[in-house]
């Protein structure tokens, strides 16, 4: 907690920031840091270790991607906040029916809500754009309703989980160029207005990894890792100096041309792959990774010092993905050692 002189020192410095139109990186509140858990391997330790690993690190959020009996068990009474995924295999089948969104939030939510701390349904996970696009907002309505009969509202948030690549996100270098894709915008649109209306946040992938292998010789790496000290990208009043705060301007902006004014948004995903293909190492894995964490406490340039919740992605290494980059984003091997070090105090 700040002292009443730190808190002087912030306002001034926000003041100054302001009149100046710069990025004035500063100490600010406490950011929500958590981590993905994902299980796609045949190698992973239990659900029970995992947690404890989660505690041990001072970690405490949680998101899971699909539900799993053995890690919502793991989860009673440890106070790790977790953001539990709908599948996508799952939307039709909850958009289309009441009583289908009923079972699913008694099963997996409701069942477990006095000893889990519930914060987000992720309703589908980068669905938008595709063919289960369409029924992402229904899902989330009756999932909505379905928390509301069981009492559960006022306590969990229902979003869903949105990509920033081209596919989604068309134009987002100057942030105030951003736009969707018209591929993206035609289901996207009214999920930004519905979130926007309900006071609920975008859940965003952001991946500047992907972005960079895209265009290697155009994006240097100091501007990846949080590390340039020089304006990269200057837009009006806003001074830019890594590639993540670009891309999550780019959304806001894109956000509030199609109704969504004030949204805000969680980064639900976040992180660098530290083997596997082109760019992939520790070093660079550590340095992406470390440095978001100490980063998104800061906020971007158009929402200055709004602390950023953000989960890196992810916990393990999973033998059971895509081979190549898919395989490596874990900052632990199964067997719970460290890929390479990390801080999240």
């Amino acid at each position: 907690m700040f002292s009443m002189g730190n808190r002087n020192i912030v306002s001034i410095a926000a003041i100054i920031a302001s009149i100046l139109g710069v990025f004035i990186p500063i100490p600010t509140g406490a950011q929500l840091i958590g981590v993905c858990y994902g299980m796609a391997g045949n190698n992973l330790p239990h659900p029970s270790d995992a947690v404890k690993l989660y505690q041990s690190k001072n970690l405490k959020a949680m998101r899971l991607f699909h539900p799993n009996r053995a890690v919502l068990e793991a989860l009673k009474d440890s106070n790790i906040q977790l953001m539990l995924g709908v599948p996508n295999t799952d939307l039709r089948s909850l958009a289309t029916s009441r009583s289908a969104a009923k079972h699913w939030v008694q099963k997996y939510v409701k069942a477990y809500s006095q000893r889990v701390s519930f914060k987000y349904i992720a309703v589908g996970d980068r669905a938008i754009p595709g063919d289960q696009a369409r029924y992402v907002l229904p899902a989330m309505r009756n999932i909505h309703s379905a928390l509301s009969s069981a009492g559960l509202q006022d306590r969990i948030k229902v979003s869903t989980s949105v990509a920033t690549g081209r596919e989604v996100l068309e134009q987002y270098s100057p942030p105030s160029s951003g736009r969707f894709s018209s591929h993206a915008s035609t289901q996207l649109t009214p999920v930004v207005r519905f979130l926007a209306k309900n006071g609920v946040p975008l859940l965003i992938s952001v991946f500047p990894y992907r972005r960079y292998v895209g265009d290697p010789n155009h994006i240097g790496v100091d501007y990846l890792f949080f590390n340039s000290s020089r304006t990269v990208v200057k837009d009006g009043q806003y001074s830019y100096q890594n590639l993540f705060d670009v891309i999550v301007d780019a959304v806001y902006v894109a956000s509030e041309k199609v109704g969504g004014t004030n949204l805000t948004v969680v980064v639900s995903e976040s992180g660098w792959p530290s083997a596997g293909g082109f760019g992939a190492t520790k070093e660079h894995a550590r340095a992406y990774n470390q440095n978001l964490v100490n980063h998104v406490g800061q906020g971007t340039p158009r929402r200055l010092w709004k602390s950023l919740e953000t989960y890196v992605f992810e916990m393990f290494n999973e033998n059971h993905k895509p081979r190549g980059t898919e395989q490596h984003f874990g900052m632990f091997y199964p067997n719970m050692q460290p890929v390479y070090p990390m801080n999240f105090n």
